[in-house]
Parts: structure tokens; sequence; C-alpha cells
């Protein structure tokens, strides 16, 4: 099986390493980019800034965004994500400790294909990670991105 490559956009260097073990102890066939900001995100998704010259019809085939993040905030980055034709079908999961109502509701207005809450145990975080990682890159059928940005 191919491995396919995660955006994990995510400040916090804990989380970071429980979502990176979480998915090699599972064996989740995946590359993992690590967006530590708002910023960087968006420089890796449309090939700019230290990504400049990357090839972007190249996509992740999923995005696990958090919304606490310093520069730009979680849900600017999604409506930057939904608003451009070269990213706008990305599954974009929303992998956060937010449990705030608003966020919830402006995540699915914005696009969001799912909103989870970081589970505190390692255990907990582990299996939802799994099971992330399982859904949408082994059973999900992606939309060809790089066909729909030129059409």
């Amino acid at each position: 099986m191919d491995k396919k490559t995660i955006l994990l956009v995510e400040d916090n260097p804990d989380d970071e390493a429980l979502a990176l073990l979480a998915l090699n102890k599972n064996n989740i066939p995946s590359e993992v980019v690590v967006a530590h900001d708002g910023i960087e995100a968006l420089d890796y998704l449309f090939g700019e800034g230290s990504y400049t010259g990357r090839d972007t019809r190249i996509m992740p085939e999923l995005i696990l965004l958090d919304l606490k993040l310093p520069k730009v905030y979680g849900l600017e980055i999604l409506r930057r994500i939904r608003s451009d034709k070269r990213t706008q079908c990305l599954p974009v999961v929303i992998l956060t400790t937010s449990k705030e109502e608003r966020d919830v509701i402006e995540g699915y207005a914005l696009g969001a294909n799912s909103f989870i809450c970081k589970p505190v145990g390692f255990a907990q975080f582990s299996q939802a990670v799994e099971r992330l990682g399982y859904y949408w890159l082994i059973l999900n059928v992606a939309p060809p991105i790089g066909r729909m940005a030129e059409g």
C-alpha cells in the first residue's frame, strides 16, 4: 500500500509527538508533514515561504487541523483552504482541545469534514488517530485534487 501524506497542523510538541507515535504504532501507511503554526500550514499548501517550489499538484490526502494556533487561527486556515480551487476538496479534520460550541458550528460551516476533541489519555488519543487514519487514508476515496484545480 502506498504511503499517503497527512498534513498535521499542530503547535503543541506533546500532541505532535502523540499523533506521530499513534500513527506509527497503528501502522497507518503515511508520511506526515508537520506545520507548527498557521502560516507554515498555508505556505506548505500553497507552495510559498519555505515551501516555495514545492509541487502543489501533490496535496495531502488528509489535514489534521488544530484550532488554537499561533500566527493564523485554525478556522482562518480552513476558510482559506475552502476558498481556493486547488485545496477546496481536501479532507480536513479539526482535531482540537476546544469543545466550544461556536468552534464546532463555525468549523462545519466553513467546510470541515469532521470535528474531533482531542482525548486526554494516550490510549484514547491513539485509538482516535488510528480510526482517523484508517478511515481517511484507507477506506475513503479522495477526490482527484490535481485534476480539480485544472478544471
